[in-house]
């Protein structure tokens, strides 16, 4: 049985698959289902009418592709026009074939035959119709009242089959598409802000790495002044500590120059008499 399964990839994370290549992007935000269908190439409200096994394809590529089991493609009819502003016309009754669905390295694509879904499609070069994972997230949305009420207004001027009733028309639904912002926009232009204020950040987080190293120069700075002012201070302690002991010493013995002085004067009064001598025998 086939069955829906969300996709690894809505988790925003890496899947440990065996496989290189499922990172999302490192910008990667998650986009609400409805501001995707702004962005979907086809919205089409169909019916799965029958399953058949896919071969091998660039669409479908996987590792084991001799595995078949693991690729089909879905034949399905549309149960109302194509969704408003969708770039391919199908109107209801319309009989399209689905291909590249099936179980991939990094992602799901899952249906029930018998089962409607709502799905975002693309065409591709061959004009083969694929799923359009807009920003990398499910393209696939089963028949449930929530998604009718988020899809509805796509489907408001779409003629659908018998018994099918996906929207209720309101006539001041033409006025609110006028004067409503396009959600898809609004996100860009978050997502501008985002980047803008990532970079600023980036800006910040360098300017506070050159600060930081800013600071340990100047605590550099300040430590080997400290030092220096600790050397200066020891020397002076030293130096007047060595004077206070020469000062010391000196007021300790103050009768050794005295004495020195009286041993002199002898001398010097004998020295004197013979200057005297001499000049009266001249």
């Amino acid at each position: 049985m086939w069955i829906i399964v969300l996709t690894g990839i809505l988790a925003g994370a890496t899947l440990d698959v065996g496989c290189l290549g499922c990172q999302l992007p490192h910008d990667w935000r998650h986009q609400t289902d409805g501001c995707r269908a702004e962005l979907a190439e086809i919205i089409v409200f169909a019916k799965v009418l029958g399953l058949h096994k896919d071969s091998y394809s660039v669409s479908n590529y996987l590792p084991w592709e001799h595995d078949t089991e693991l690729l089909y493609s879905a034949e399905v009819e549309l149960l109302c026009d194509q969704a408003w502003g969708s770039m391919m016309e199908v109107p209801a009754g319309s009989r399209l074939n689905i291909t590249g669905l099936g179980y991939f390295p990094c992602f799901t694509y899952s249906v029930m035959e018998n089962n409607s879904y709502y799905f975002f499609l693309r065409m591709d070069e061959n004009y083969s119709i694929l799923p359009h994972s807009v920003n990398f997230e499910d393209p696939i949305f089963p028949d449930t009242a929530e998604n009718h009420r988020m899809f509805s207004s796509l489907f408001q001027f779409s003629s659908c089959t018998a018994g099918t009733q996906v929207h209720t028309y309101t006539p001041e639904w033409e006025a609110q598409e006028d004067s409503r912002l396009l959600c898809s926009a609004v996100q860009e232009a978050l997502f501008e802000e985002e980047e803008r204020v990532r970079t600023l950040s980036q800006k910040v987080r360098t300017l506070e790495k050159a600060n930081g190293h800013l600071r340990e120069k100047v605590k550099t700075m300040k430590r080997l002044l400290r030092q220096a002012r600790q050397e200066t201070t020891a020397k002076e302690q030293q130096t007047l500590s060595l004077k206070q002991l020469y000062d010391a010493d000196a007021g300790a013995n103050p009768d050794q120059d005295t004495s020195q002085d009286q041993k002199t004067a002898p001398l010097k009064k004998a020295l004197a008499k013979k200057a005297v001598a001499k000049k009266t025998r001249d």
